[in-house]
């Protein structure tokens, strides 16, 4: 049976990831796929991998994470603050260097909700004079 090391959950937006660290060789698994795969740009992957390049863990574990909800910035957040939660529970002395860089911040940030009486969040209605 494979022992997991840490787990991490992540939220951003909609989206929740559940992150799971085992021993390995830095392969990352999100959903079932490999994660160039699975995150089209390779903007989101760079993003998942913060946290192990900011504690020089690239190639230490291996990433299996669960994520749904939302679309594909607010699921790359959602891995990241996950990961970073899960490296922080292997290591405490990964903590100082996650913190400064601000990946164990839970970005509180949602969609204002649409009001009544309006075209959006903040959109009015076109107004006429006459």
């Amino acid at each position: 049976m494979i022992k997991n090391l840490g787990i991490g959950t992540g939220r951003r937006k909609t989206s929740v990831a559940r992150v799971y660290v085992r021993d390995g060789d830095g392969k990352i698994v999100v959903n079932g796929k490999e994660l160039n795969q699975y995150f089209a740009l390779s903007e989101h992957a760079m993003v998942v991998r913060q946290p192990l390049m900011v504690t020089a863990n690239e190639n230490k574990f291996d990433i299996l994470i669960n994520v749904y909800g939302g679309g594909p910035n607010g699921q790359a957040g959602a891995c990241r603050h996950g990961l970073s939660r899960a490296l922080c529970q292997i290591d405490q002395t990964n903590y100082t260097a996650l913190r400064s860089n601000g990946f164990l911040t839970r970005d509180s940030r949602m969609v204002e909700r649409k009001k009544y009486g309006q075209a959006g969040a903040r959109r009015r209605f076109q107004f006429s004079k006459r």
